[in-house]
């Protein structure tokens, strides 16, 4: 058997305009036109697994697969049912979704197979099917977008995928079916009104597509983040493909992309664009988020507090000064006996991460910041006015005791050897139920002795730091 790959994505939208009235539209007949071209070019490639995360198909609890063999119904979309249905009857890989499934179970994610009858297929995977597979001679599975999953949660779905496709020597095509601008007219209009929104809206989907036909995909995943802050309609769930679709290509930046067509649908960006895996030599690899294997739960979704704002008008240029929260970053300092490392965030001043003295070494408090990023899993505490805002103080403590690990390891030492350790939390009424949970998970197990303190802030809006000791001796 050979090895499986990826030897396609694409990039569609998800109304039913271009299934059921595309001659309503010259807009919609050139996305119709690109969708069966897509389509003969994935007969070209003889793929034998069409792949679709689905913005239409929301989940809660994890990621849910599609397995029924062959599920049949008719789709009426809930919002332009005046255009007629669309009867299907997909073939689906029902042994390649739960191998996913499995796949999934085995890099710690939680999600489960759909299997009966009656269960009603998205409008984003009926439209993608329909079109890019019309004779349905390639079989399919469909995954769905869970609303609360971060960029770490993501990935590794897309690595568990690739597990798969790998392992069954599959060549497969990546889909994502999803618009790019979401904000769509409230009202009913004639479908010769029919364009984008709004100017801003516009400017953003253009910035996106000039992204993707350089074959920047890891940089569209990444810039995913700032246009959460910018467009008017802000629904995280839009983004999640893209982080899907880069790490089903590696997180590159040098595909080569193809702008197939772009065109507004009642409102809303759609764009069906194409990816070819084969290097363009245009881009390098910029790849500055934690490549994650496994997940461990946080939920920080679209959380930073190094966001690129702009004055409300076009998207921020390159060199732009990001606003932030909280005191200037450092360098650590370096002395005799400092241990420091880049896999750590920054310090807001003067100090190293750790510095070693005899057997014994010291690190300086630990917060749940990121490196490189500056992202608090789990969300800041406040905003940059300082509004309270909601927080999920699981996601920042294992992140905290993620960065102590790294900074320990960087020493040469094992965290079996933290012999004491200090914690600081803002709000311990609130907090510490929580907090003390993952130190169960996690650092209880070594048993340091414990000292758990309440105060009034900390200089990064963050709810809890640590202050480590660790004995190095054997």
């Amino acid at each position: 058997m050979s090895a499986g790959e990826v030897v396609a994505s694409f990039v569609v939208p998800v109304h039913p305009h271009t299934v059921l009235a595309p001659e309503q539209n010259a807009g919609w007949q050139r996305l119709r036109d690109a969708f069966d071209e897509a389509a003969q070019t994935i007969r070209e490639l003889e793929a034998d697994l069409i792949i679709v995360y689905s913005t239409t198909w929301p989940s809660i609890i994890g990621h849910q697969i599609q397995a029924d063999p062959n599920p049949e119904w008719v789709m009426v979309d809930h919002d332009f049912h005046d255009l007629g249905s669309i009867p299907y009857s997909f073939n689906i890989d029902a042994e390649f979704a739960h191998a996913w499934d499995e796949a999934n179970q085995n890099r710690g994610l939680q999600s489960r197979c759909v299997n009966y009858k009656g269960f009603p297929i998205d409008v984003g995977s009926v439209v993608a099917l329909t079109l890019l597979n019309p004779d349905n001679k390639i079989p399919a599975v469909i995954v769905s977008s869970n609303m609360y999953a971060n960029r770490s949660e993501t990935t590794v779905l897309a690595k568990a995928c690739l597990d798969v496709v790998k392992a069954q020597g599959r060549r497969a095509v990546a889909v994502t079916a999803m618009s790019l601008s979401n904000r769509m007219f409230t009202d009913f209009i004639e479908p010769e009104n029919d364009k984008i929104h709004s100017l801003k809206d516009d400017e953003w989907n253009r910035k996106i597509l000039e992204f993707l036909e350089q074959g920047r995909l890891e940089d569209v995943g990444q810039l995913s983040r700032t246009i959460h802050r910018q467009i008017r309609v802000q629904k995280v769930v839009a983004f999640k493909p893209m982080w899907w679709l880069s790490a089903m290509n590696g997180n590159r930046n040098d595909l080569t992309g193809r702008i197939m067509a772009y065109e507004a649908i009642h409102g809303a960006g759609g764009a069906v664009v194409s990816l070819d895996p084969t290097p363009s030599g245009a881009g390098d690899k910029e790849y500055d988020e934690d490549d994650v294997e496994y997940f461990h739960g946080e939920r920080g979704v679209l959380d930073t507090i190094d966001e690129v704002e702009d004055d409300g008008g076009s998207p921020p240029q390159e060199g732009s000064k990001p606003t932030k929260q909280g005191p200037d970053l450092w360098e650590p300092t370096e002395a005799e006996g400092s241990v420091n490392t880049t896999t750590a965030p920054k310090p807001v001043g003067a100090y190293p991460h750790a510095r070693r003295v005899g057997d014994m070494l010291f690190l300086s408090g630990v917060g749940p910041r990121q490196p490189g990023t500056n992202a608090i899993p789990g969300g800041p505490i406040h905003d940059n006015e300082g509004v309270p805002l909601e927080y999920d103080i699981r996601a920042q403590t294992h992140a905290v005791v993620e960065n102590v690990r790294r900074i320990v390891e960087e020493a040469g030492a094992r965290m079996d050897q933290i012999v004491d350790v200090t914690t600081f939390l803002v709000d311990m009424k609130r907090d510490f139920a929580g907090y003390n949970e993952v130190w169960a998970e996690t650092l209880g197990k070594v048993g340091p002795t414990r000292t758990t303190l309440a105060i009034d802030a900390l200089p990064t809006p963050i709810a809890v730091e640590m202050k480590v000791i660790v004995h190095m001796a054997d």
